[in-house]
């Protein structure tokens, strides 16, 4: 199946879930084997370290530091990869609010880290663009 790519279909369908849990992004050493108790649910390498998102519960068992605990919302449209303006048009309405995000978009979906104490506004945002407030 392939993604939807009409910004406007990827607006009105993307139908905002939020996951349970509270993440956390942590930085372990470049080419450092990611602890065996993790459950990253993003793993990236970059030059300076590997960035690992875990629940905040397992980076602190770990005894990893954190930064930026956040809530996490899935887009739930299948957004095509080569879509254009999709995360652009919701991260400046968020922007407009004063909410930050870290975007993530993944093979089928796109997914925003946002404020813990903001995910309810946030939510209530999403669904107001696209159709769902209820």
């Amino acid at each position: 199946m392939t993604g939807e790519r009409d910004l406007d279909a990827l607006l009105n369908n993307m139908k905002p879930e939020l996951q349970p849990g509270t993440f956390v992004f942590c930085s372990i050493a470049p080419n450092a084997p990611i602890p065996a108790a993790l459950n990253p649910r993003l793993t990236f390498r970059e030059q300076e370290g590997t960035t690992l998102v875990v629940l905040r519960e397992e980076a602190e068992a770990a005894g990893l530091p954190y930064a930026f605990p956040s809530s996490l919302i899935t887009l739930t449209v299948h957004s095509a990869l080569d879509a254009v303006g999709f995360l652009a048009a919701i991260t400046a309405r968020l922007a407009k609010a004063g909410i930050s995000v870290n975007a993530v978009s993944a093979f089928h979906h796109d997914h925003l880290f946002v404020p813990v104490d903001r995910a309810d506004e946030a939510i209530t945002m999403l669904q107001a663009i696209s159709g769902n407030a209820s």
